[in-house]
């Protein structure tokens, strides 16, 4: 199956050479150097992680609570690695959206997916809000969550920047400090979309409850029936 892909999208006479790396153990989306997500095409490199099917099922989500809003709507995606994330709201949404990184070496990749699919995004190096001016009708994130001491699949571990995979308090860090300073940055009807640990829903949530002790929190689960996302309702409906 994977040979099929480097088939479809490596020209001939670099089939060897990725049939190569392919053994080595590199991901075959670094080998071709692109992935398709959603209905968008994304470049990728070592610089970004790769996108995955969870993430388009909670951007697939956030487009649909985000009927329940007014639009434009102002759109903030923090840790937006590749941009995948932020190009299909913006291409789907009417909505002004800024997307933030820590990593100028992802910025750069997803400046450059902006342009290759014909999007207008705002970018800007940030470490969380450090950076960020502005109210927003949606906080969205799908940040690192990865518990430093949790065993994973040795092809991610070996090949996907450890920056935007693991996190520090049992891989809660991000949600911790999201939360705590979330909200000079939301509108009075906003929304928060997270993609989460398959374990994190209850101890996200208790965090959310304590700095958001109004809105309303919902847990759902990815295709595969694990709980993937949080989803933050602010005066809206769910």
């Amino acid at each position: 199956m994977l040979e099929d892909y480097l088939k479809k999208y490596l020209p001939k006479d670099k089939l060897e050479e990725g049939l190569n790396k392919l053994k080595k153990g590199i991901p075959v989306q670094y080998i071709v150097g692109n992935v398709d997500f959603y209905d968008v095409n994304l470049l990728v490199n070592k610089d970004v992680l790769i996108p995955r099917f969870e993430t388009e099922t909670l951007v697939e989500k956030t487009i649909n609570y985000a009927k329940n809003l007014n639009t434009p709507l102002d759109i903030l995606d923090i840790g937006t690695g590749s941009g995948a994330i932020a190009i299909t709201l913006a291409k789907h949404l009417n909505s002004n959206v800024l997307a933030t990184d820590i990593s100028e070496k992802a910025l750069e990749i997803a400046q450059k997916n902006a342009k290759r699919n014909n999007v207008k995004i705002s970018f800007k190096q940030s470490n969380l809000f450090h950076h960020i001016k502005g109210k927003f009708d949606i906080i969205i994130s799908n940040p690192p969550y990865i518990a430093k001491d949790e065993i994973i699949d040795p092809l991610v571990k070996n090949n996907e920047p450890p920056l935007a995979l693991y996190a520090d308090n049992n891989g809660l860090y991000f949600y911790q400090n999201i939360l705590q300073n979330i909200n000079p940055y939301l509108k009075e009807k906003s929304l928060i979309a997270f993609e989460i640990g398959m374990t994190q829903s209850k101890a996200i949530t208790e965090i959310a409850k304590t700095y958001l002790p109004n809105s309303i929190i919902k847990t759902e689960k990815d295709l595969a029936g694990k709980d993937r996302y949080i989803f933050i309702f602010n005066n809206i409906s769910n």
